[in-house]
Order: structure tokens, then C-alpha cells, then sequence
């Protein structure tokens, strides 16, 4: 009797088998701390533990989470932790809650590494942006939660403010820096003292609570320029279009252009007539009806009509005024009719502190802003902007900048080619880790199987079936090891390679 043949021959299925092993090897994530040295990066800024697991490790399990569709660590702890690390959840939340580690230096290293590695220092335009968002949260016992304005609601909630400072470039937007702000109304405090006043985190709940955002924001914008990451403009809008934003701008040799409130600011506008000169002092909406209403010009290129004012504000220092001279632009749409009753309000205003630039520039370098509100969005929704579900003010200051840290991870791979937007990355690593996690907990299955299938041949193999399973064993667990490539072989290798991104 002749014996049936299969279709397929042992040396193609051996090759597909491969070829599968290797998809499921493929971790986008992985490569990306390992390229940009962070074991190393977190050793370097004294991320230690005393016992257990390495704090790289867990700084790493701290960001790959949000990606495994868990919506807290500590479902991520019960149903996949184990299958990425011999660890418990109170490991990460030890972590999370430690007030001696300077969260903020490892956000702004990685930042910068992404900024040297992507070469942006090069590109034509780059543009710090400054923006705020609102995370409604009304636990009672959460520390440094207030009461806040939020901007897309329009109304008062309870929640965190965080403020943000990025830089936009035509190639990538890094997020560099970030500030929790607790206002004055409805704060809730602390629930016990810091154990060291004199820590980081300390230091940083005192100025959330003690500063104005104003405030808060040029400590941002002086970090970032201390690091090494430099930038010609800054954007913002009409919550910062505010007099002490602009003397910040002006002390830190920065191009200011942001959005105007239509409010009672001061503008001092100087006209010719009869070949005298005359001074007005008007507001926004003086400005509007005197001297913008019927002068509306056609924006060449642009869906817009506009109209600019050479004037000047004037800026407050050791309580004399400081004459500045700024150009404001008008604009509105295109089809709006400025005679009618909606066409007066529907206009907005820009403020430039460099009167050389011409509208078509003022607004292109404006949209960059847009960038900002992207990550906002991607933050909020699939990063995991304060999704901790911890209480202390110190955990919420780490989620803020692991947020920031996961961010800057995908735009380094769109730089670097992964993806044409972030969100495609952001996809592709959400679902190398989410395979790498469902293979782990299937191969218990597995096991499970196999051994039931030596037991029955114990007659026949004897001593030997326990060889075989140790042999499974340790084969499996070296290649999910070396698919999330935290075997010695690829350290060393970090850092080689972070050493020629550092050059």
C-alpha cells in the first residue's frame, strides 16, 4: 500500500514556520529603546533599585503598557505582565510613586536624543509651541487635582492642567517638556508630607501650586534652550497672547506669534493726515472698525482676506512702560461679508513681535500649532495621559512624562521611516506587543499539551522526556526574551549604537 504524500515538503514548511517566528520576533518598540540607548540613558540619570527587578525594565514595562489594550496597569498586571517579566504590579507602582527620580530628565533626554538623531536642528523652520490641556479626574483622595477651565468644553471642571512645551518642524513634532498646574480653587491636598521636602518631586508640586502658568511656562522654554534644543518662534494661542508671554519671548531672543484675544489690550496705532501725525490708543475691536472693516485684502495663495497693522504694545518693566513695536493680523475667510452682523465678530487676530513678516508667513508658521493638538489627542486617547489610576501627586508627574517619552518614541520611528504619521507607528508597535503578549499567554496552552504528549511516552523516552522539556522550555523562553531584546547580546549592543547616535 503505497503511503500518502503531502503537498507540502518538510523544507518549505520549515521555512514558513520561520518566516512566522520572525514576524512575531518583530518588535518596532523594542528597537527603538534599544537605538536610542534608554537602559543605559535611565542608569545614567539614577533610575535604581535596591532589589528585584532592574528599574530600566520596569521604566520599560511602564511604557509598553497602554499598548497591550489593557486600560490600567493593574488589569496589565493580571493578565499580561508575566508574559513580559518575572515581576508583580507593585513593582510599577513602587516605581510610579517614587519621589526620587527626575521623570522630567529622562523625558528631556529622550527628547533631545530624538532631536540630534532626526537632525531637526536643520530644518528650515522650527517653532516652540506652548499649549494646555484639561484631564477631567474627580477622585476625592487624587493629589493636586483643582478646579480648571477647559477650553473645548467651555465650563469649569475638576481635573489636572498639564502644560506642554514642543517643538514643531515641517518633519516631526517632539513634545519637551511638561508642567502639572494646580490652581487655587478646589486644589486638593497633599494626603501626607513628602518624605524628603528637598525631593524632585517636592520641589515640583511646590511651584504647581505656588506659580502662575505664566510663570511655569518660561521655566519651560529656559530648560529647553539650556539642553541644546533651539528654536526661532514661538506659537501659541489666545490663552498665551498675553503681555508677560511676549517679554519672555523678547528676554529669550524668540519670534513671538500668537493668537489675540479680542479684549481691551492696548494697541497705540500712529496715522498720518494732512501731513500730520496723530496717536490713537484702541483695543482690538477699536482697531477693526477704524481701520480694517472696508480695507480687507485678498491673501494670494490662501483662502483668506486680511489686513495688517504696524502698531505698538506696550510692555511693563520695573513699572515704567516699554514701547514694542508688533504687526497685528487680521484675517477672516474668504466668503464671510464683513458688513453683516456675523462678519463683525468672525474674524481672528494674530500678533507678531517681527514686523518683517509678511501674512502668507504669519499664518503658515502659525499652523504648525496644529501639531500640538494632535498630540494632545493621541496623548489623551492612546498614550496614556494620567490612565494610571494612582493617586499621588508624584505617579501623576510620571504618567505625564512617560506619555511625553512614548510620543517621542514614535515620532524618532516616523523620522527614522516606520510610518508616514505617528498614529500608523503608534498602530504597528500596538500590534507587535499585543501578538508578542497573546503568543506568551497561548504558548501556557501549549505546554500544557506537549507535556501531556511526553508524559504519554515516558515508557519509551524515560529520564530523557525531562530533557526535552527543559529543552522546550529554555528555547521559548529565549526567543521571547530576544523578541523584546533584553538578553545581554542586544545590551551590549545599545550601547554601541547609542554611542554613534550621541556622535
Amino acid at each position: 500500500m503505497k503511503t500518502p504524500t503531502s503537498d507540502v515538503s518538510l523544507p518549505s514548511l520549515t521555512a514558513s514556520v520561520l518566516n512566522e517566528t520572525q514576524t512575531l520576533a518583530d518588535n518596532l518598540f523594542a528597537d527603538l529603546w534599544r537605538s536610542l540607548g534608554l537602559s543605559r540613558l535611565l542608569t545614567k540619570l539614577g533610575f535604581h533599585k535596591r532589589s528585584g527587578l532592574e528599574a530600566p525594565r520596569i521604566v520599560y514595562l511602564l511604557l509598553i503598557w497602554v499598548w497591550i489594550g489593557r486600560e490600567s496597569v493593574a488589569l496589565f498586571a493580571r493578565q499580561s505582565l508575566r508574559s513580559f517579566a518575572d515581576a508583580h504590579k507593585d513593582a510599577l507602582y513602587d516605581v510610579l510613586a517614587r519621589e526620587d527620580l527626575n521623570w522630567r530628565a529622562f523625558h528631556g533626554a529622550v527628547a533631545l536624543k530624538v532631536y540630534r538623531a532626526g537632525q531637526l536642528k536643520h530644518s528650515p523652520v522650527r517653532a516652540y509651541v506652548l499649549d494646555d490641556s484639561v484631564k477631567t479626574r474627580r477622585g476625592k483622595r487624587l493629589e493636586g487635582v483643582s478646579r480648571h477651565f477647559d477650553h473645548l468644553s467651555g465650563r469649569t471642571v475638576k481635573g489636572q492642567q498639564v502644560l506642554t512645551l514642543g517643538l514643531a518642524t515641517q518633519e516631526a513634532f517632539l513634545p519637551l517638556d511638561s508642567d502639572l498646574f494646580i490652581s487655587n480653587v478646589g486644589a486638593h491636598p497633599l494626603k501626607a508630607d513628602f518624605r524628603d521636602g528637598r525631593s524632585v518631586e517636592a520641589r515640583r508640586y511646590a511651584e504647581a501650586r505656588d506659580r502662575t502658568k505664566p510663570e511655569l511656562a518660561a521655566d519651560l522654554l529656559r530648560r529647553a534652550l539650556r539642553q541644546g534644543i533651539e528654536a526661532d518662534v514661538l506659537l501659541a494661542d489666545a490663552w498665551f497672547g498675553t503681555k508677560p508671554m511676549i517679554s519672555t519671548a523678547l528676554d529669550l531672543d524668540l519670534t513671538a506669534i500668537l493668537r489675540m484675544k479680542k479684549n481691551a489690550m492696548k494697541y497705540r496705532l500712529r496715522t498720518w493726515k494732512d501731513g500730520e501725525a496723530h496717536t490713537e490708543l484702541l483695543d482690538a475691536n477699536g482697531l477693526y472698525q477704524t481701520s480694517v472693516r472696508k480695507h480687507w485684502k485678498r491673501l494670494s495663495g490662501l483662502p483668506y482676506r486680511c489686513q495688517c497693522l504696524d502698531v505698538e504694545l506696550s510692555l511693563e518693566s520695573d513699572g515704567e512702560e516699554q514701547w514694542i513695536p508688533v504687526r497685528l493680523l487680521f484675517v477672516r475667510g474668504v466668503s464671510q461679508d464683513a458688513d453683516s452682523p456675523a462678519g463683525a465678530k468672525s474674524w481672528a487676530l494674530f500678533l507678531s513681535t517681527d514686523r518683517s513678516l509678511s501674512p502668507a508667513t504669519i499664518l503658515e508658521t502659525y499652523a504648525l500649532r496644529w501639531s500640538i493638538e494632535v498630540y494632545f489627542k493621541e496623548a489623551k486617547q492612546y498614550l496614556g495621559l494620567l490612565w494610571e489610576q494612582t493617586e499621588t501627586f508624584a505617579s501623576h508627574l510620571a504618567s505625564i512624562h512617560l506619555t511625553a517619552v512614548r510620543y517621542c518614541l514614535l515620532a524618532f520611528a516616523q523620522i527614522q521611516g516606520a510610518g508616514t504619521r505617528v498614529c500608523d507607528v503608534r498602530t504597528a508597535v500596538g500590534a507587535q506587543l499585543s501578538e508578542l503578549d497573546f503568543a506568551k499567554r497561548l504558548w501556557g496552552l501549549f505546554r500544557a499539551l506537549i507535556a501531556e504528549a511526553v508524559d504519554g511516552l515516558q515508557e519509551t523516552l524515560g529520564p530523557a522526556g525531562a530533557l526535552v522539556m527543559n529543552a522546550i522550555d529554555e528555547q521559548v523562553q529565549r526567543f521571547f526574551v530576544q523578541a523584546l531584546q533584553l538578553d545581554e547580546f542586544t545590551l551590549r549592543l545599545e550601547g554601541a549604537e547609542t554611542g554613534s547616535i550621541e556622535a
